[in-house]
């Protein structure tokens, strides 16, 4: 097969949570294990740093391999979604796997992956973990896909864990309450393992400290530590969060050697050395067009404070999300005073939107619907004067078909 056909049989043939939801999600570990024992546990085999989260595990896991590529290290990185190519999911010091490497893990396991009706998710982790192995990467950050507990990548005992902001998103998967959300994603709390947490919630802080006294693992709060002198390349003031939660991890990774210089150059450097996309990225600048794939209501809360801080003549917004999301929660959010581009994104869970427009004129949100995401920010640019600011998102596949 061809690297299309590779992943046109991925995609097709097995289910994946961003094309289906949660009738893709397989709430047990049973086939991670079997796929990892069937390519021989690799990943015993290279050290890792797990990062779960609702907002921010993303950047935060961008940083980390930053810092530690900064350092000198062969750093894998394995994230999700992807904005254009697969590829993105799977990296070594920034460089995506190649389209070969893909081939051939599918080519050659595509017997016990049809056998055992593995999905989309699970099959990925898996060629990361093989990928990994191989390449004798020094450490692995290691990005949770959804919750924690029961998720693909849970099957590793890393270095430290990481869990960033907890927020109400997947509620009809991981649980309608930060409490019971926030026991999914202490799921990947190991024992002995030290767990840190970006963000004190005092809500939630009960159940961190309950499971990590459990597995005797140390428990480290972020929010106290002293960000002057540290920046990063990361746009959003919201990125402040992430950097503590960062830092605190790195001071736990003690058979490392990282600098002071290897931390600032790190975070000045995340976009340069990892190639992340997709966080407050900058694609115009008259009029200034920024896309961002926050989603969910706490992610939406700081993009769009910041996007109250910028200045500008009239707000321009590309919006659209997916199905499952509750736009009567998020549609409040958005400012009345823009003017809206309600499109589709084109993905079997994207939100229809003729719904979304009438949904949002309902909280006094006004615009047109466009026939795809892509026709509605053209038309965005066609009609924003040069002192205007764009804003593009509502969902990670919105910000991708324009990426």
């Amino acid at each position: 097969m061809t690297y299309k056909e590779t992943l046109d049989w991925m995609f097709a043939q097995l289910p994946m949570y961003q094309q289906k939801g949660p009738k893709a999600f397989n709430a047990k570990l049973n086939n991670s294990i079997s796929l990892a024992s069937h390519l021989k546990n690799p990943h015993l085999n290279f050290k890792s740093i797990h990062v779960a989260g609702t907002n921010g595990k993303g950047s935060s896991s961008h940083m980390l391999a930053s810092i530690l590529q900064e350092a000198g290290y062969r750093v894998g990185l394995y994230t999700s979604p992807h904005m254009k190519d697969f590829r993105e999911r799977i990296k070594i010091n920034g460089k995506p796997i190649c389209q070969k490497c893909v081939i051939e893990f599918i080519r050659e396991n595509k017997t016990f992956l049809e056998t055992n009706e593995l999905s989309f998710f699970e099959m990925t982790v898996g060629m990361a973990f093989d990928y990994f192995s191989k390449e004798k990467v020094s450490i692995a950050i290691i990005e949770v896909g959804l919750g924690g507990r029961l998720d693909s990548t849970n099957i590793i005992t890393p270095e430290v864990s990481l869990i960033t902001n907890i927020g109400l998103d997947h509620t009809d998967i991981l649980g309608n309450t930060l409490a019971k959300i926030s026991r999914e994603k202490a799921g990947i709390i190991k024992t002995g393992v030290p767990i840190v947490i970006s963000e004190f919630q005092e809500e939630i802080a009960p159940v961190f400290k309950e499971i990590a006294k459990e597995r005797n693992s140390d428990l480290v709060y972020a929010d106290k530590e002293d960000l002057r002198g540290y920046e990063t390349s990361l746009f959003g003031s919201y990125q402040n969060r992430n950097i503590k939660g960062v830092l605190a991890t790195i001071k736990l990774l003690k058979e490392f050697k990282i600098s002071q210089e290897h931390i600032k150059h790190g975070l000045m450097k995340v976009v340069e050395n990892t190639g992340l996309l997709g966080r407050w990225q900058i694609l115009g600048k008259n009029p200034k067009v920024i896309c961002d794939t926050a989603h969910n209501i706490e992610g939406l809360t700081l993009v769009l404070e910041q996007v109250k801080l910028q200045k500008f003549k009239a707000l321009h917004i590309v919006l659209g999300f997916v199905k499952e999301k509750n736009l009567d929660v998020l549609l409040p959010l958005f400012p009345k005073d823009a003017i809206y581009y309600f499109a589709r994104p084109d993905i079997p869970r994207g939100l229809d939107a003729q719904i979304l427009k009438k949904k949002a004129t309902e909280f006094g949100l006004e615009g047109h619907v466009y026939d795809s995401i892509l026709k509605a920010y053209k038309a965005s640019l066609s009609k924003a004067d040069k002192d205007d600011f764009i804003y593009i998102g509502g969902s990670t596949f919105t910000v991708a078909e324009v990426l």
